[in-house]
């Protein structure tokens, strides 16, 4: 499995297994199928609701913890938010049955950043979270968080995908030190991208799959990518990316299709940031 280099050193696999809607009930075989094709970086979330059936995964695997790059992320907390890190990090540990996260990632730029953002770095400094970063930032809070602050999140987790591909957003954060990583790689199938023409006949030229080809555009531009399935043989095409490499010029027929807009939520819509800001979770 190729890697990137954090910005703290430690290598991340640049491509993983995301678990983002599914099921609790599904989550513990999914994962367990995703270890078994071979993926060993496993992204999951407090607000996904499935840390502990990840954390059962990831005991019954019987691989070393030291092989597996573990991320989940910070829901936004109440004042004082500092403190409620610290509480929210200890409940996702303990779902997931470990004692450190390799990443620790700020899932929403929303609450009280700067204090989320200072127990965030307490668990970094006492080595529960080998790195720390953040999600769904754009570029204006982005540098606003790093030039206020004496650690640069190792990370921004955004959406990137053939239809939003952030490459003016990538070479920010290349320049910060910031690894970029994506959310909706597959787009979530809109815009017809597993039967788009432009990727159907790069995937012909090269007898892969669509799925494959866009993995392969990401991993490619240095992108980590977290595809979901919880089909096993379809975790197994989407790890089997690194025989082929895209020609100069795919990569840029690829290009041709960024429409530089979400297809999803905009983070800068006053009624998308009021709901995700006061969104709390239950349990």
């Amino acid at each position: 499995m190729q890697t990137v280099t954090l910005n703290t050193g430690i290598d991340m696999p640049i491509l993983g297994f995301g678990v983002y809607q599914i099921p609790p009930e599904e989550t513990e075989q999914a994962v367990t199928d995703a270890l078994a094709a071979g993926y060993r970086l496993l992204d999951t979330a407090a607000a996904y609701g499935n840390e502990k059936a990840v954390g059962r995964a990831i005991k019954n695997s019987g691989i070393p913890r030291e092989e597996l790059f573990v991320t989940t992320k910070l829901w936004v907390q109440d004042a004082p938010a500092q403190e409620n890190t610290k509480r929210a990090l200890d409940a996702s540990l303990d779902k997931l049955g470990l004692d450190h996260l390799d990443l620790y990632l700020m899932h929403q730029p929303y609450g009280d950043v700067y204090a989320q953002w200072r127990g965030m770095k307490d668990a970094y400094r006492e080595g529960r979270a080998k790195a720390i970063g953040v999600a769904n930032f754009y570029a204006d809070r982005l540098v606003d968080l790093i030039v206020n602050n004496d650690v640069t999140p190792a990370v921004n987790q955004i959406e990137t995908h053939p239809f939003f591909q952030r490459t003016t957003d990538q070479e920010l954060m290349r320049a910060h030190g910031v690894q970029i990583q994506s959310w909706g790689g597959f787009a979530e199938g809109r815009n017809h991208l597993f039967t788009h023409p432009l990727l159907s006949g790069i995937g012909e030229q090269h007898g892969k799959s669509v799925a494959q080809v866009v993995l392969r555009w990401l991993t490619q531009r240095g992108v980590v990518a977290i595809p979901k399935s919880v089909r096993a043989e379809r975790m197994a095409e989407n790890i089997d990316i690194f025989d082929f490499e895209l020609t100069d010029a795919q990569m840029a027929a690829i290009a041709t299709l960024d429409t530089g807009n979400s297809l999803f939520f905009d983070h800068h819509d006053p009624e998308i940031v009021a709901g995700l800001a006061k969104r709390r979770l239950t349990a």
